[in-house]
C-alpha cells in the first residue's frame, strides 16, 4: 500500500503550498432542454408499480403505506413509504426480496399493515405497522438488515471503504481549485508505470511445467510463431494453475478447483496483429507497453450468472466536470434531473443471500467525474453522454447511446454492445447494466471478424482519461465477451501499463467479439479476487499479489473487498448458477 500512501501525500502536498495554501490535508436529450425533471430516482423507473393503503389509526390517524416495486421483471428490490399528516417528511424504507425468482411480495389491502409474502403456493403475512422493526432494523449496524425472518432485507446506509488514494483524489477534486490537473500531474510524472509487470524466463532446466494448458477452454490468442513454444514466469500472478515453472503466453490454463475459470498471460508485443478495420497500419506499441504484462481470466457463461452493484458513493449521479458547458442544465442536479440516490440506498457489497454462491469479483467503470465526454461528437449530445448503470432493474443513471455497455438481462443473458436507442425496447427486461466509454473492440459491417473500436487511437473524442498530449499508457483494465465452439465466456483483462490500442490488440488476438475498457491508474480500480470455499474459511486469490492489499483482515480471518464489507466503488460479481450445482 506504500504507492497509494505516496501518491496521497505527493497530491495533497502539492494542492497545499502550491495551489491551495489554506487546505488542510486529512433519458436524455439532445441537450440541457427536454422534459421535466424527475423528482427523485423513483421517477427514473419506468417499469415501477405502485400501490397503497390506509393503515390502522389506532395508531396514527390518516397513515398511508405506499409500496414500489422497483422493476416488476426483475422483482428484487422495493420501496416502502409510510406518510401521515403530522409527519414532515415521509420514512423511507428501501427493502430487497431474498428470492426474487420465486417470491413475491405485496400489501396485503385485507390486512392493513401486513406484507404478503408468496412462495411455492404458500402466503405468509409480515408485519410492517407500527414501524417498530423497521426502525430496529434500520438502527442495525449492517448494510442488510433481515426483516421478515430473513425473507426479506432493509439496505441501510453505511459508509464504503476507501483507501488513501481515494480519499486524497476526492479530497483534491471537491474542496481544491484545480484539484483534477493536481491529480493528473501526479500520475503522469511519477505513476505512469508504477505498476508494470514484466515476463521471466522460465527455468532453461524446466519444461513449461506441470500445469498443461487447457484443450478445451476459450480461444488461445494468436501469437507470434517465434513465441509460441516459449513459457514464461508471470510472479504476479495471484491464481493457482497448479504446480508450474511457466506458462505459454497465449494459452489458457485451468484455475485450480474452479470449473469454468481459466487463467492466461500475454505480452502485447507478442500477440500477432490482425484486423485494425482501419486504413493503413496503426500507430506502433511503444517499447515499455510491447513488453508489460497482462493477466486474463475467462468465465464461461453457462456455469455462472453475472451481477452488478453500485458503490457506496461512485458513480456519483452528479453531474461531471467533463461536461461541456452547453450542455448542463444548471437547474438540474444531474444529467438525470437528480443529484443522488435517496431514498434508496447503495450498500457497496454482495447481498448476504449471494455471498454463498460468489465465486469471484471485480472493481467496475469509472467515476462520475471521469464518466461523460469533454471532446468529439459524444460531448455534443445527450448532455455530454454520461456513463449510464442499472442495478437490479434499478435505473440509477440512464444508458445513452453511443457507449460500450455491459450488461445483464432478467434470464441471465450476459451481453457487450455499443447502446443505440432501439435497445432501450429491453429496458423492462434489464437486470444489469454498467456503461463505460467506447470500444476497444466491435463488430465491423459487412465483415465477419470483429475490428478494433472506430476511436481507439483518438484521445478526445474516446475520452482514454490519458494527458491532454495523448500520453495514454497506464494501468488500465478491460473486459470481452468471446466465443469458442458454441460456448461464451467473460474475460477480464489487467494490462499493467497499456495504451488504448494495446488493449485493443490483446482483446482480438484472443478472438472477443466485443471488448470494452473498465478502469485504470491503480490496483484499487482494477482488483479481480477469486473464491473458495472449505470447511471452514474461505480462499481468496487474486488476479495479481498486490491486489491483496485491498482487502481487510479481522484477527486471523480475511474479509475480502466487496464480499466482507462495503465499498465506495461499483464492481461486478460472478455467482455459480444454481441448476449447474
Amino acid at each position: 500500500m506504500n504507492a497509494w500512501n505516496s501518491i496521497a501525500r505527493c497530491a495533497c502536498i502539492l494542492a497545499v503550498t502550491v495551489l491551495a495554501p489554506a487546505a488542510q490535508c486529512e433519458g436524455a436529450t439532445d441537450g440541457p432542454g427536454g422534459s421535466a425533471a424527475p423528482v427523485t430516482i423513483v421517477d427514473l423507473q419506468q417499469h415501477r408499480k405502485t400501490e397503497s393503503v390506509d393503515l390502522p389509526s389506532a395508531i396514527v390517524a390518516g397513515a398511508v403505506a405506499t409500496w414500489t416495486h422497483l422493476s416488476t421483471a426483475v422483482n428484487s428490490g422495493f420501496l416502502l413509504t409510510l406518510r401521515w399528516p403530522a409527519l414532515r417528511e415521509p420514512l423511507y424504507y428501501h427493502i430487497e426480496n431474498t428470492d426474487p425468482q420465486s417470491q413475491h411480495v405485496t400489501l396485503d389491502v385485507l390486512n392493513p399493515g401486513n406484507l404478503q409474502i408468496s412462495r411455492a403456493g404458500k402466503i405468509i403475512k409480515c408485519a410492517f405497522w407500527p414501524h417498530i422493526a423497521l426502525d430496529r432494523a434500520r438502527q442495525s449496524p449492517l448494510a442488510y438488515a433481515p426483516l421478515c425472518d430473513g425473507r426479506l432485507y432493509l439496505r441501510n446506509k453505511v459508509s464504503g471503504s476507501r483507501t488513501a488514494l481515494e480519499a486524497t483524489t476526492e479530497f483534491l477534486r471537491d474542496h481544491v481549485w484545480r484539484g483534477e490537473q493536481i491529480i493528473g500531474f501526479v500520475r503522469r510524472e511519477f505513476y505512469q508505470d508504477a505498476f508494470i509487470e514484466k515476463a521471466k524466463s522460465a527455468s532453461k532446466n524446466s519444461e513449461p511445467g506441470l500445469a498443461s494448458p487447457v484443450l478445451h477452454g476459450p480461444r488461445a490468442a494468436d501469437v507470434v510463431p517465434w513465441q509460441s513454444a516459449r513459457p514464461v514466469a508471470a510472479p504476479g500472478l495471484g491464481i493457482d494453475v497448479g504446480p508450474t515453472d511457466g506458462l505459454l503466453p497465449g494459452q489458457w490454463y485451468a484455475a485450480t478447483g474452479q470449473r469454468g475459470v481459466y487463467v492466461s498471460i500475454a505480452q502485447p508485443g507478442l500477440v500477432a496483429e490482425v484486423n485494425t478495420g482501419k486504413a493503413g497500419r496503426p500507430r506502433p506499441l511503444d517499447a515499455v507497453e510491447s513488453v508489460a504484462m497482462v493477466f486474463l481470466m475467462a468465465f464461461e457463461l453457462s456455469d455462472f450468472e453475472l451481477g452488478f452493484a453500485l458503490g457506496t458513493e461512485h458513480p456519483r449521479l452528479n453531474w461531471s466536470a467533463r461536461a461541456r458547458q452547453d450542455q448542463v442544465d444548471r437547474q438540474l442536479p444531474g444529467p438525470d434531473g437528480i443529484g443522488s440516490a435517496a431514498p434508496l440506498v447503495r450498500t457497496g457489497m454482495v447481498s448476504p443471500m449471494l455471498q454463498p454462491r460468489t465465486v469471484a469479483s471485480f472493481a467496475g467503470g469509472f467515476k462520475r467525474e471521469h464518466g461523460a465526454f469533454r471532446y468529439g461528437a459524444l460531448a455534443g449530445v445527450n448532455r455530454a453522454s454520461h456513463y449510464g448503470f442499472i442495478e437490479n432493474g434499478v435505473v440509477y443513471s440512464r444508458l445513452v447511446p453511443g457507449l460500450s455497455t455491459l450488461y445483464v438481462l432478467n434470464d441471465g443473458f450476459v451481453g457487450m454492445k455499443t447502446w443505440t436507442r432501439f435497445d432501450d425496447r429491453m429496458l423492462d427486461q434489464m437486470r444489469h447494466a454498467r456503461q463505460n466509454g467506447v470500444p476497444l473492440i466491435e463488430p465491423q459491417a459487412g465483415s465477419a471478424i470483429p475490428a478494433w473500436g472506430s476511436l481507439v487511437d483518438a484521445w478526445g473524442p474516446g475520452n482514454w482519461s490519458g494527458s491532454a498530449d495523448e500520453k495514454l499508457r497506464s494501468l488500465r483494465a478491460g473486459a470481452c465477451l468471446t466465443e469458442q465452439s458454441m460456448r461464451r465466456f467473460l474475460v477480464y483483462g489487467y494490462f499493467s501499463t497499456a495504451t488504448p490500442r494495446a488493449m485493443a490488440r490483446v482483446f482480438q488476438a484472443y478472438g472477443c467479439n466485443y471488448a470494452m475498457h473498465l478502469d485504470m491508474n491503480a490496483l484499487e480500480h482494477t482488483y479481480l479476487a477469486l473464491y473458495s470455499r472449505g470447511a471452514e474459511h474461505l480462499r481468496v486469490e487474486h488476479l495479481v499479489r498486490g491486489m491483496a492489499a485491498l482487502d481487510k483482515s479481522v484477527g486471523t480471518t480475511l474479509n475480502p473487498r466487496f464480499l466482507g464489507f462495503s465499498d465506495d466503488r461499483d464492481f461486478f460479481y460472478l455467482m455459480r448458477r444454481t441448476d449447474r450445482q
